[in-house]
């Protein structure tokens, strides 16, 4: 079996393309033949070692979380799902021919893969932190660094709440926010005063960590209203940081829902072979993403 992996921390030239043993389901997992994987931020946080403090892995490691295909292992105890199905979820070493997740729900009839496997930890990432936020409808929240996987799912799940949207992103993506049901806004110089101008603001997300937790506070008046999942420096200007997971399983359900009822859709900016990994994580680190990027197996 192939799959990317490194076997030190570092650049993107780190990663690897190699053969390795194929994985197995155990107790309430499933095995994955894999047709796409999700490529997030995440990932290459990991293999620059940024969490090894919070959350250690042992090397050489796999690469990724997030992927669709199809289940041709089931493990013990697991329940509503059979060899054969067309799944998407959450698990480990996901940039590789066969992957073993630990979440996974069926994909909502019309969805390709391509498209199915970067939904899964944008979504809970999205649902988790507009719960933590508190916002209600009615209300106004404000989403710095939008145009990306999590921004995108932010946008349609808060606005399908009744709740108005403001998102920040670059020039080029103010029509795409707009489309999405955003007030749209660009960052740079002068990006406070624009945002003011706009409305009252309730509540606020960083999802880019571009440095801006001061002005956010700013502009909702309390820190406890404002959650980064990009800066991890944010506690110490009293807003909160967001990184630990929900229930992955319930937020594929809601995915699946969203889906399936056309509230929900996130385009695929770029797809690349397992042997572009380095590349995918290049323009993933690079930011500036309108939706999703993937890795197609």
């Amino acid at each position: 079996m192939r799959r990317v992996s490194f076997a030190e921390f570092g650049g993107p030239d780190v990663l690897r393309l190699v053969d390795a043993e194929e994985p197995h389901a155990g107790p309430g997992q499933v095995r994955i033949a894999v047709r796409a994987a999700g490529v997030n931020p995440v990932d290459w946080r990991i293999r620059e070692g940024q969490f090894q403090k919070v959350h250690p892995i042992e090397l050489p490691a796999g690469v990724g979380q997030d992927a669709s295909g199809v289940v041709d292992e089931v493990g013990e105890g697991v329940e509503g799902a059979e060899v054969g199905d067309p799944v998407f979820g959450e698990g480990t070493s996901t940039y590789a021919e066969f992957a073993v997740l630990s979440a996974w729900a069926r994909m909502p009839e019309g969805l390709t893969f391509e498209a199915a496997a970067g939904y899964p930890s944008v979504v809970e990432t999205a649902l988790r932190i507009i719960r933590q936020s508190g916002v209600r409808s009615g209300q106004t929240l404000l989403v710095s660094g939008a145009s990306g996987g999590v921004g995108s799912a932010v946008l349609q799940i808060a606005r399908d709440r009744g709740v108005t949207v403001i998102g920040t992103a670059g020039a080029a993506n103010q029509d795409y926010l707009r489309s999405l049901g955003a007030v749209a806004t660009t960052y740079g110089e002068g990006w406070v005063d624009r945002v003011r101008r706009l409305g009252r603001v309730d509540a606020a997300l960083d999802l880019a960590g571009s440095g801006v937790i001061r002005e956010l506070v700013e502009l909702t008046g309390d820190p406890q209203k404002v959650i980064s999942i990009a800066d991890l420096g944010a506690p110490e200007l009293g807003a909160r940081f967001s990184g630990v997971a929900g229930s992955v399983p319930e937020a594929l359900a809601e995915a699946a829902d969203l889906i399936s009822r056309g509230r929900l859709h996130i385009p695929i900016e770029r797809s690349y072979t397992l042997a572009e990994a380095a590349a995918a994580h290049i323009d993933s680190h690079a930011g500036h993403t309108r939706g999703r990027r993937v890795v197609l197996v």
